[in-house]
Parts: structure tokens; C-alpha cells; sequence
């Protein structure tokens, strides 16, 4: 079984609770945060995670602005990111980002825990 843990920060309930589903039935310990801000307060108040699962666009704290701060704060700098979002030009968002990687939605599941194996050990 994978070890490892996993923030997804996204927005829509829908994904975020689909997203934990199946990265808890492959093993992982899953937290969930709804968007950038309430994630740097997990993040600032508990265990790091192996990685981070970030979508772009959410009310509050956008991807970008979390991806900012996360990368001011040497804490937290290091935990590689991939983005999950519909944006048509996710590959360019992800890179420009400094992303790990990057899935599109609708998300391919096997493509996102191939991605995750690789980060979470």
C-alpha cells in the first residue's frame, strides 16, 4: 500500500470529496482544504504533507496567490504541487507555477495517482 499524505485544495465539494476518495482507498492520508487560504492554515498548523493537489481557480485564495505564499515561506516552499484544473492551458498554468505536474479535469485518475505515487513514498 502507498504511504504517504495528500492536501487537496479545491473548491467544489464535488471533486475535493471525489479526490479524497480515491487517493484514501490507495492508501494515502487525505486532508482538504476549500481554497489557498484555508490551506496555508493547515499547512502552518500541522504535519506536512508529501504533496499538495491544487486547483487554480477558487474564491478567497486563488491557486496562484496560495502557490506565492506557499513558496515565501521556506517551511513550506519544498512540497512539490500538482495542479488539477479544467483550465484549458493547465500544462503552461502548472509550468509557470513551478508545479510537479498537472492533471486536467475531467481527471484521469490513473494519470493523478501516478503522478501522487511518484511524490509520496
Amino acid at each position: 500500500m502507498p504511504h504517504g499524505s495528500v492536501l487537496v485544495v479545491e473548491d467544489d465539494p464535488d471533486v475535493r470529496d471525489a479526490l479524497a476518495t480515491v487517493l484514501e482507498t490507495e492508501g494515502y492520508d487525505v486532508a482538504k482544504a476549500c481554497d489557498g487560504q484555508e490551506a496555508l492554515g493547515q499547512l502552518r498548523a500541522s504535519s506536512i504533507p508529501s504533496l499538495i493537489l491544487l486547483d487554480l481557480y477558487m474564491p478567497v485564495m486563488n491557486g496562484w496567490a496560495f502557490r506565492a505564499e506557499q513558496l515565501r515561506d521556506p517551511k513550506l516552499a519544498s512540497i512539490p504541487v500538482v495542479v488539477v484544473s479544467a483550465d484549458s492551458m493547465v500544462a503552461k498554468r502548472a509550468a509557470d507555477l513551478g508545479a510537479a505536474g498537472y492533471v486536467g479535469k475531467p481527471i484521469d485518475f490513473d494519470r493523478l495517482l501516478t503522478l501522487v505515487a511518484t511524490h509520496c513514498s
